[in-house]
């Protein structure tokens, strides 16, 4: 599995890829779990769909099994800012505005929304590597952008999966009981680190460069 992450100017780079996170989308939100969204027959697209959004999704065999969306909690697009800020301030009848328990509008606190996982990926292994490559790579766009914090409206099943792969994710409020689709949900927050495989990834890479500087070194003189 691969995961590639872009904002709107950077859609062209990645083929149909885009399109395709909307359609498992749709497919997910709407056909199984019975979202009332936006959406035609193909593809889900809701109002936090704007330039101001970026992405994170996996692909697998040239096919999009996964993705996310993350913006800044000060995004402001026409009359909208992100989800659970509106949701606080009530104009989204299906979350319950004490869900967010204070107003937040920061720039260094993003909000990630539409995880999406597709039922194609069928063991516990494949679904656990697609979502730590999802989650990476919003931590990825959001600090290249100042974030240190990442928050969101999330089931307390992904929460735990969240930790077991090294995010120190906690509650920030309440939980409520979705009434489309019956699961338990609550607004989660975490530092915006990568998780436990990827930041022991990366401590191995500058080991391996600091042994390999010396020998650079001697090579050139």
């Amino acid at each position: 599995m691969q995961n590639c992450t872009f904002e709107f100017s950077q859609l062209h780079r990645f083929g149909t890829a885009f399109y395709d996170f909307l359609r498992l989308r749709k497919e997910v939100f709407v056909d199984t779990l019975g979202w009332d969204v936006p959406h035609n027959d193909e593809v889900e697209m809701d109002q936090y769909d704007t330039p101001l959004a970026h992405y994170s999704l996996v692909q697998k065999d040239g096919q999009v099994v996964g993705g996310a969306r993350v913006m800044s909690t000060a995004a402001i697009w026409g009359g909208n800012t992100y989800m659970l800020r509106d949701a606080h301030l009530g104009k989204l009848p299906h979350i319950p505005p004490e869900i967010l328990p204070t107003e937040i509008a920061s720039e260094t606190v993003w909000e990630c929304t539409r995880l999406v996982i597709s039922d194609a990926l069928t063991t516990q292994a494949e679904r656990s590597t697609c979502l730590r490559l999802i989650v990476d790579g919003l931590v990825e766009r959001a600090k290249e952008r100042g974030a240190d914090e990442l928050i969101c409206l999330s089931s307390l099943a992904l929460m735990r999966a969240l930790r077991q792969l090294g995010y120190d994710v906690s509650r920030m409020g309440p939980t409520y009981r979705n009434d489309e689709d019956g699961r338990q949900y609550a607004a989660l927050r975490m530092p915006a680190e990568y998780s436990t495989q990827r930041r022991r990834e990366m401590a191995e890479a500058c080991v391996i460069a600091a042994q390999s500087a010396p020998r650079q070194l001697h090579t050139a003189a």
